[in-house]
């Protein structure tokens, strides 16, 4: 830890919310959460989480939302820099993990440049918690030996499907952030050479008490998860379809080709 070299200013922890269930948080996390006196939020962290924030703390919300407007990454950089500088112990709270995907490593950089103590404490990825909850292993022994993890959303087009010519073909293909792109997506896996009976598997809302889980194929997906909404995690490849036999969090819908979707809500466990 930096705090001995620069004791007149607060640290920053970056925490990973994990995915949405607060059970998922690390033990470092809680006991982070309770001792800050500043709390900088995201759109995707679970409210409940916000309960382990003693009630003097001073909570800053900087969720963004795409198409519309909030709050600059500049904003929160500046905002985390100014808390610290009052000799605050801050928790900059991200969906997640900080590292994939939330912009943590420009965060680390303003810190540092300012010579801001930080810590990362590590949240359980969506691109992990999802798959696990649909009952969909990433690797499995004599079908995939690796995965992919990429996003399925850019805010310049041109750089989406990027070095997707390796991508295309990983033997489980998880992506994040995916749904407004969805179509877009699939007709780039085909266009690359991906074949249209290759399974999938959206997970919306992962770890929630009304997580759902659509599987197809990229052929019928579109159709089949149409009412899904976002935040949902795409899985794509053979082990996909596992989350028919493997479900265990909550029952997944299979449709009929023919049949409109059938809205399902979670079961707990």
């Amino acid at each position: 830890m930096k705090e001995q070299l620069f004791p007149h200013k607060g640290t920053v922890y970056l925490v990973g919310a994990g995915p949405g269930d607060p059970d998922l948080l690390t033990i470092r996390a809680v006991n982070v959460l309770k001792s800050a006196g500043v709390i900088v939020y995201d759109r995707l962290a679970n409210p409940k989480i916000l309960s382990y924030v003693q009630e003097h703390a001073e909570r800053i919300y900087v969720g963004k939302r795409p198409g519309r407007p909030s709050v600059s990454q500049h904003q929160i950089n500046r905002i985390l820099i100014a808390k610290a500088n009052e000799g605050k112990t801050v928790v900059r709270l991200k969906g997640g993990d900080p590292f994939i995907f939330g912009r943590g490593g420009e965060e680390c950089e303003a810190l540092a440049g300012e010579k801001i103590p930080f810590e990362i404490v590590p949240g359980i990825s969506s691109a992990l918690a999802a798959p696990a909850y649909a009952g969909i292993p990433l690797t499995h022994r004599g079908i995939a030996r690796s995965f992919t993890v990429v996003t399925g959303y850019t805010n310049k087009r041109e750089e989406l499907f990027r070095n997707w010519e390796h991508i295309a073909h990983s033997e489980t293909l998880v992506i994040l952030m995916g749904m407004k792109n969805l179509e877009l997506i699939i007709s780039q896996l085909v266009l690359l050479g991906r074949p249209i009976d290759t399974p999938i598997a959206i997970v919306e809302k992962a770890t929630y008490r009304h997580q759902r889980t659509v599987t197809g194929t990229l052929e019928n997906i579109l159709e089949r998860a149409a009412y899904l909404s976002s935040p949902a995690t795409i899985v794509i490849g053979e082990l996909a379809k596992l989350a028919n036999t493997l479900s265990w969090y909550n029952e997944p819908v299979i449709l009929e080709q023919d049949s409109k979707p059938e809205l399902r809500t979670a079961l707990t466990v």
